[in-house]
């Protein structure tokens, strides 16, 4: 079994953490799993308020 790495955890800072807590509690796990996979498509592990919002508009949100 491939034990985690550190990077595998994506790290909240806490701009996102609030923007992702104004997301309806009904789709904010679908959207943080798709700011999750966002962040790993870009390389990076660090989730910023500014990725959320581009996440957002994206999806039209």
């Amino acid at each position: 079994m491939k034990e985690p790495k550190i990077t595998d955890i994506p790290i909240w800072t806490p701009e996102a953490q609030a923007k992702l807590k104004n997301i309806p509690f009904f789709v904010r796990s679908q959207a943080r799993q798709r700011i999750e996979a966002k962040a790993r498509a870009a390389g990076t592990d660090l989730i910023t308020g500014e990725l959320v919002d581009q996440t957002r508009l994206e999806f039209g949100q």
